[in-house]
């Protein structure tokens, strides 16, 4: 009889643990009859799955410069805690997941007390646009990085960083969800009364600085276009605030709230003013031209300048190594030029085509991995653990 897989998990937050869940659906697919052992830090549903936890997840889910300087000590102490556990439980497999501050200096740490452990940590931290270096720093502690986008392996490869694998992305298993169905369909092709998404990004920050300038650029829209529908998707600690901000615009936005909601409005939106971020992605693969915008307090942008060595930020642009999105940063990000892009996005001609076909490119690119991202990862996992030194 095979003894135990013994596998250690480190998931910072919720997106985390989402991933975790689905590598463990699939791992033990894999395993078979095999039994498998869990321990390490994940949330309550990582723990009902079976995890052992070495600390509560709680302890480390924070964000913002100010509450990680807050709870430094106990977040380092937690480091420390973590590594110990893990190299004491002597796993044949550390995965650590997305959340790189913490995860992969808890790798470091592992890899110093049992450097036998072999060590995967998912979803490539983006070294490629910002502080490349720690590609370089990462190589002597992680054995494998599985990347969540097509053109990671080669960055990580030219910065000199772990051997990186493309598993594929989570938003491939949601495409269908992403489609409408042929009544969608119909509302989508409605050029004389479209839907018009408006996202504004799902950070306080974000939504103080975009909501303003997309809220004049929606009235240049309704100028032109008197019976678009104009909506809002909102998460649902911020569904006050945005209702705050946007309670005297000209033209009011329908908010609506939940994911369920928000996929909806992706199925019948004709085209969407975005805050740069992953959500550029799902909507390039749910086929709906968009302008994407990005501002920000005026140090940020300075600081952003110096470090970022990209010609774009949007991911499908960077996925196809071409503009097809544009996009609008800072103080280029005016109502009129949000606007004048967005009603070409809307009406059928050559811009509108090509951010259409730019997006089925995106769409085969994202699907070069296979169908299961998860299944990818547990199967590059179990190649690692395969081939370590005895």
């Amino acid at each position: 009889m095979s003894p135990p897989f013994r596998l250690a998990l480190v998931a910072g937050e919720a997106s985390g643990d989402a991933l975790a869940l689905r590598f463990l659906e699939s791992l033990r697919e894999r395993l078979g009859d095999r039994e498998l052992v869990l321990t390490g830090v994940g949330g309550e549903a990582l723990i009902a799955a079976g995890m052992v936890p070495l600390f509560p997840q709680a302890d480390i889910a924070v964000m913002g410069f100010g509450p990680v300087v807050a709870r430094l000590p106990l977040l380092l102490r937690r480091m420390e805690d973590a590594a110990r556990g893990i190299a004491d439980f002597a796993p044949d497999l550390l995965l650590t997941i997305d959340a790189p501050d913490f995860c992969l200096r808890v790798a470091k740490k592992v890899r110093a007390r049992a450097p036998s452990i072999p060590i995967a940590h998912w979803v490539c931290p983006s070294v490629w646009a910002w502080r490349s270096g720690r590609a370089r720093r990462m190589a002597p502690h992680v054995d494998r990085i599985l990347a969540l986008l097509p053109f990671e392996p080669a960055a990580l490869e030219r910065l000199h960083g772990p051997r990186t694998i493309y598993v594929g992305h989570p938003l491939i298993e949601r495409l269908p969800t992403l489609r409408p169905d042929a009544r969608e369909a119909a509302i989508r092709a409605d050029v004389a009364a479209p839907v018009v998404l408006i996202l504004p990004g799902s950070r306080r920050s974000e939504i103080r600085h975009l909501l303003p300038v997309f809220g004049e650029a929606v009235v240049r829209i309704a100028a032109v276009r008197p019976d678009a529908r104009i909506l809002l998707p909102a998460v649902s600690h911020l569904r006050e605030e945005i209702g705050q901000a946007t309670r005297n615009w000209a033209v009011q936005p329908d908010i609506v709230v939940g994911e369920a909601e928000k996929l909806a409005a992706f199925r019948v939106a004709r085209a969407a003013l975005a805050a740069s971020g992953t959500v550029t992605l799902e909507l390039a693969l749910a086929q709906v031209p968009t302008v994407a915008a990005y501002r920000g307090a005026s140090w940020e942008a300075a600081i952003a300048r110096r470090l970022i060595k990209l010609p774009s930020v949007i991911l499908p642009n960077l996925i196809l190594g071409r503009s097809v999105v544009p996009e609008f940063i800072q103080d280029d990000a005016t109502p009129d030029a949000l606007s004048l892009n967005l009603l070409a996005a809307l009406t059928d001609g050559p811009e509108r085509q090509r951010q259409l076909e730019g997006f089925a490119e995106v769409e085969t690119i994202m699907k070069s991995a296979g169908a299961s991202p998860a299944a990818n990862a547990v199967e590059a996992a179990l190649t690692l653990v395969a081939t370590r030194p005895a």
